[in-house]
């Protein structure tokens, strides 16, 4: 029998930038192991430039990002989560939707590249993409067949805390 296909969300307040990154990410190296998407709070309709260009630069499949919304994933139809991470201190601290199957959470926070606008920024992009990469990379050694659940929740919150977690990752 096949392993299991983990579902993965990724929740950001815009959607358009840290969260279509993880999602990106996510999907190339846990290709056939987990699937993923991303979602946000209050979505900005459009993903960010920069986060397409970097992505599509750095051979990621860029096809379909879009921002949306998290609405989105509490319908009936929608995917059932295994794992739903925060990349922002924003929707951290937001009231989510109740997920279906009590999906295991964790906040994984980094700063927004976004936010820095003009020189720098594509630097700023590729520094955020670093830091999701790794935590990524981190969560897929995971013994997740076999790791109870208290074990594994101790474990995501220090992926969350590892270099680049923004202020309200270590809160």
């Amino acid at each position: 029998m096949p392993d299991k296909v983990h579902n993965v969300l990724f929740l950001c307040t815009g959607n358009s930038a840290r969260s279509i990154l993880g999602e990106a990410v996510m999907n190339k190296l846990g290709k056939g192991r987990f699937k993923a998407w991303s979602a946000g709070s209050f979505p900005k309709g459009e993903v960010h430039p920069m986060a397409l260009s970097v992505l599509n630069g750095m051979g990621f499949d860029i096809t379909g990002m879009r921002s949306k919304s998290w609405n989105e994933f509490s319908e009936p139809g929608a995917p059932k989560f295994d794992f739903i991470f925060t990349v922002c201190d924003n929707a951290a601290g937001e009231t989510c939707p109740v997920w279906i199957g009590h999906p295991m959470t964790a906040h994984w926070g980094i700063e927004d590249p976004a936010a820095i606008e003009g020189e720098g920024q594509r630097e700023a992009f590729m520094q955020a993409l670093r830091y999701l990469t790794n935590r990524i990379s981190l969560f897929l050694t995971l013994p997740i067949e076999s790791i109870d659940r208290m074990s594994m929740k101790q474990k995501l919150t220090e992926i969350g805390k590892s270099e680049g977690a923004s202020n309200g990752a270590n809160a």
